[in-house]
């Protein structure tokens, strides 16, 4: 078993300098005396395949170089090799990309040098982390949070806002509050039942979602449960005028968001198919059910968190 670290990088994330980044980030290992060994992936979930092969050849400690979507499938590729088990694997993050989110949680700047000095500090924690079912028995798994509606409409729109950086976010939100229709969902979960015109539903395991907004309450990210929001019939002025909200987690406190703790989910859509998003990512359309592995992968924070 290999004790240096298997870096995965992705060259196309964030602001497409990567080269000179990427000479930056091997100078710093290599003048903190950090072990390593490197790829870089080449077309879309690339990441499953080199972090499977790296397992298989004996690294425990994966460093992920990129933003949400690059950690989403690293993370991925781990919870589906059968080789060790998931918890005997270690993950540092140096965030290159658009939104980052996922380290925002654990208070880890969007700095290289200082990301660096955080996994040699070697703090860890053991996550939890979520599996989603998709209506044609498809799994994903996620690492921070994953939604249907909205959130899922945005991340739909973002993909072809993405190199405008960090307000894409917002110009993909204000679309979805124009053009997104609300849908009628059926939401099961702790033996209890609700259907409601509904804006969006949020599984949250991490704090932060679509560049930098608190839609999650009281997040424990090892306790095992999903912080459960439910964004019921919020209007477009409302919205806008309250957009300020969205980004200092006073939103969960509005007469028509509601908060739970559960261990599973599933969410049926009653008229058309809202998409789906996890981590980011866009992973379908239609119904779901979800559910949490408790303490699934260890990970490398902050000391401040």
């Amino acid at each position: 078993m290999s004790t240096s670290w298997f870096i995965i990088a992705n060259p196309i994330a964030g602001n497409h300098n990567f080269s000179k980044q990427w000479k930056k980030i091997k100078q710093l290992l290599n003048n903190k005396n950090i072990l390593f060994s490197a790829a870089f992936s080449n077309y879309s979930k690339h990441e499953i395949e080199l972090v499977q092969n790296a397992i298989q050849k004996g690294f425990r400690n994966i460093i992920s170089i990129g933003g949400d979507g690059t950690l989403h499938h690293v993370v991925n590729g781990i919870m589906l090799q059968r080789y060790v088990k998931t918890s005997d694997i270690t993950i540092g993050v140096i965030p290159l990309g658009t939104g980052n989110d996922w380290i925002k949680t654990y208070e880890i700047p969007n700095n290289i040098e200082k990301a660096i000095e955080i996994i040699c500090d070697k703090k860890i924690i053991i996550q939890d982390i979520g599996i989603i079912e998709t209506i044609n028995k498809k799994k994903y798994y996620f690492n921070n949070l994953a939604g249907l509606g909205y959130d899922g409409y945005i991340v739909y729109k973002l993909r072809k806002l993405k190199y405008l950086g960090s307000i894409a976010y917002l110009l993909s939100g204000l679309s979805g509050l124009l053009f997104y229709k609300k849908n009628i969902l059926k939401i099961n979960f702790n033996n209890k039942t609700i259907e409601t015109n509904c804006l969006m539903t949020l599984v949250g395991i991490c704090k932060f979602s679509g560049g930098g907004m608190q839609l999650t309450k009281d997040v424990n990210t090892s306790d095992g449960f999903f912080d459960i929001t439910i964004a019921k019939n919020l209007n477009l002025i409302e919205l806008i005028f309250k957009i300020h909200k969205l980004y200092n987690g006073e939103i969960i406190d509005h007469k028509n968001i509601e908060t739970y703790k559960t261990k599973e989910i599933s969410i049926i859509p009653k008229e058309n198919k809202p998409f789906i998003q996890a981590d980011g990512e866009l992973i379908g359309t239609g119904q779901i059910k979800v559910k949490i592995i408790e303490k699934a992968i260890k990970f490398v924070v902050s000391k401040n968190y």
